[in-house]
Parts: C-alpha cells; structure tokens; sequence
C-alpha cells in the first residue's frame, strides 16, 4: 500500500465506521459522510463511484432492494402480513420458541430459493406483527432471522449475491451450489436453532393470556382486499420464478424486481406515492454510501494488497488455503460488506484454483467464510443492513453491538463446523 490516498482512505474507512459502532450519528449520515470525504480527497471519483461495476455503486444490489420494497410496501396493504402472524402464532401456540424456530426455517429455506435480501423484506413485517402480538421484543427474533437468512442462502446460486459473483468467475452452476453447500447449510441451519435457544433463552417467556386471545382470531379476517392480494402473489410469484430461471432467462435479479414492482403499480389501483412512502430510502442511502467508501479502498489499493497478502500466506498446501481463504473471508466479510469483498477477492481466488489443477474446494472456502462471516458484524451483509433498518423504522431499533455480540458466537460456530465440513469432505475422506 503506497501514497497518501491509501492512508487517507483508510483513516476515513475506520472514522466512519467507528462512527457507526459508537452509533453517535446515524449511520445512514455516516456513510453518506465518508463518501462524500472519499470523493473530496481523491481517493475515488465520479467514474468509479458512479458508473465502475467493480469500484462504483452496486446498481444491482440498489434496485433489487428498490423494486423488492415496492413490492412489499403493496402486499403490506392487502392485509397479508397480519394474515401470516396470526397463522403461525396459533401453529405455535403462542410459544416463542417454537414461533422462532417456524420463522428461522422458513426464513432458511425462503433464502435458499428466493435471495436472502428479499427474504427478510418479506419475512421481516410478518415477525414485528408476531411479536406486538404476543408482547416479545421483537429484537431477537429478527437478529435470528438475519443469521438464517445468511446461513440458508449459502446453499444455492441465487442465495446470497456474492454466490453470483463467485458463480460466473468460476463458471459453477446452480447445481454445483446444491451438490457442495446445501448440506452444510442444512447441518448449520440445525445447530443455529440450537444457538437461538442458548442465545436468546431469556426472552423465551410464555404469555398464556395473550395466546389464548390469539387463539381465538380468525387469520382470514385480516384479509383486507382480495383482489389485490391475488395480484400481489402472482406477481410475486412471477418475480420468484425469474430468479430461479436466471441461469436459462439471464435476466438480473435486480431487472426482475423491477419488473415485478412496475406490473405491480400498474395493475393494480395502489397510489404510487403511497407505495414509494414504503420503501426504505435511509437503508438505500446507506448502501450507496458504503459501496462509494469501499470502492475507494479498492481504487487506492487498499484492499487489493490485503487479498494478496492472504493469497501470499496460503502457500502451496491446498487445505492450508481453503482454511486461510474460509477464516480470511469470514473476518473481513464481517468488516467490509461481503459483495465488495467477494468481488475483490473472486480474481485471486481464480488464480488459485488454476494454480491448484482446478480445485474447487477454494470456491467453497471463499462462498462460506463470506457468507457466513456476513453474521459477524450489523454491516457485514446486505440482510443485517435492511433488517435493522425495518427495525429502525418501526421504533424497535437495533443497536450495532446487540447485534454483533451474537454475531460473533454465530458466526465463529458455523465457520468453525465448516472448516471440519471441507476438511473430511474435500481431504480426509477424498
């Protein structure tokens, strides 16, 4: 690393983010700030910032968000959500365990199929109704439901955007995705509901008069506008087949949202304004701020000399550098957002497994200890970022530290069943 650029935007990284732990200003405020600091100090540019798809605003990840809220924003007003929460409180019985463990699988598996950014959009209003409903605070059940999130959707090609990254530099298919990571993904979607019960044990407190009065509601009489109900689920249903025809319709996830927000707002009689008013604008910002800061890291040189120094420690041993590259990956996907990371990271790790004879292994070390390394830290994935956020707006915040000092448990667990996971499956038992 060489040139005051370097060093300066380094200093405004770190400011920023200490900014962002001491939780002093919001952070949407923080990250807008050090990109703009980015920008007048050089470190980037508008070229790079705007319009450079690996130093620049992921547009992708911007606008899948983007036209997912809209979607979101017209089913909330079908009644659908409080349909959800009153079906799986009475399924429960109004056990907050049992509630938790329904809504961490579904959120696993939903990751799984869909991407792990729509899923807690979707799954997100369904827990805070769940919640008011039965008096819990609805901070750990949505804390468990970003762990899943990222846990489930390590086990396909759609499930967690650095997979898609990390699937076109190594030219894997979706199958690959299934035949290698779904069943770790399964074994540690099992072991964090073991975690959630250890974890947040102590808000496991059964309301038997607030059960009871939920017993007695009829989840259909939450229904408030059939018709547009039934346009929501097709075009949901739509937008859920273009993501996992993807690799045959080669539509980006992020055009397909889109598309489906547009059919949406068109078809139906929703205000445009009312449903715009839904969307998370702050979380959005906040990307755009954080994508223009680590953009710069890259563009000053910064983290590309940190990949290489990573690549340079691996040796020539193979199991030394999927364990370097699965522990790597996790510590710093838990400090920088894992999709530039990932992005960074995919061209050294290409040159690795070329130099290996082609070993795969390396891929799966890179996807896992990204995408579960994202459970470290409330900025370490695109999930944590827009369920705090939905936390945020509805006056249940989430403070940086309540959730990483769960984060790290979690994510030192599963990355530590995954290590043995590659080492019997990949060395041991090759």
């Amino acid at each position: 690393m060489s040139g005051w650029h370097s060093w300066a935007a380094l200093a405004v990284f770190v400011a920023v983010y200490a900014l962002i732990i001491s939780e002093r200003i919001p952070r949407t405020a923080a990250a807008l700030g050090g990109a703009g600091l980015m920008l007048a100090i050089a470190a980037t540019d508008d070229a790079a910032a705007f319009y450079d798809e690996s130093t620049g605003i992921d547009w992708n990840v911007i606008f899948l968000l983007l036209g997912m809220m809209v979607i979101v924003g017209v089913l909330r007003q079908t009644g659908l959500f409080e349909y959800l929460a009153i079906w799986a409180v009475k399924r429960a019985r109004g056990r907050p365990f049992r509630v938790m463990v329904m809504l961490v699988v579904l959120t696993a598996v939903a990751s799984a199929l869909l991407d792990n950014v729509t899923t807690v959009l979707l799954i997100a209003p369904v827990t805070l109704l769940v919640c008011d409903r039965l008096g819990l605070p609805a901070a750990p059940f949505l804390i468990a439901e970003v762990f899943a999130s990222n846990v489930g959707g390590t086990a396909t090609l759609v499930g967690d955007p650095p997979n898609i990254i990390i699937a076109s530099r190594g030219g894997l298919s979706f199958n690959d995705f299934l035949v290698h990571l779904l069943p770790i993904s399964a074994v540690l979607t099992v072991v964090l509901i073991g975690l959630c019960r250890v974890l947040f044990r102590r808000v496991f407190t059964f309301d038997a008069e607030r059960a009871t009065e939920v017993m007695t509601l009829d989840e259909r009489e939450a229904i408030r506008d059939r018709r547009l109900l039934v346009q929501g689920l097709v075009v949901l249903a739509l937008v859920v087949a273009g993501f996992v025809l993807h690799p045959v319709l080669h539509y980006a996830p992020s055009v397909v949202a889109l598309l489906g927000a547009g059919l949406l707002v068109a078809i139906s009689k929703v205000e445009t304004p009312e449903v715009l008013r839904e969307v998370e604008w702050p979380t959005l910002a906040f990307f755009a701020g954080l994508f223009i800061m680590v953009g710069a890291l890259i563009e000053t040189g910064v983290i590309g000399e940190a990949s290489r120094a990573l690549a340079d420690a691996m040796g020539g041993s193979d199991l030394g550098a999927a364990m370097i590259l699965l522990f790597g990956s996790a510590v710093l996907s838990g400090i920088v957002d894992n999709i530039p990371y990932v992005a960074t990271m995919a061209p050294i790790t290409a040159d690795l497994v070329q130099n290996s004879g082609g070993n795969h292994v390396l891929w799966w070390a890179l996807a896992l200890g990204a995408d579960l390394g994202g459970n470290a830290t409330a900025i370490g994935a695109s999930a944590n970022v827009v369920v705090l956020g939905i936390a945020e707006r509805n006056r249940q915040p989430i403070s940086f530290w309540e959730f990483t000092k769960y984060g790290l448990i979690v994510t030192a667990v599963t990355v530590a069943l995954s290590a043995v996971y590659l080492w019997l499956r990949y060395f041991a038992f090759a």
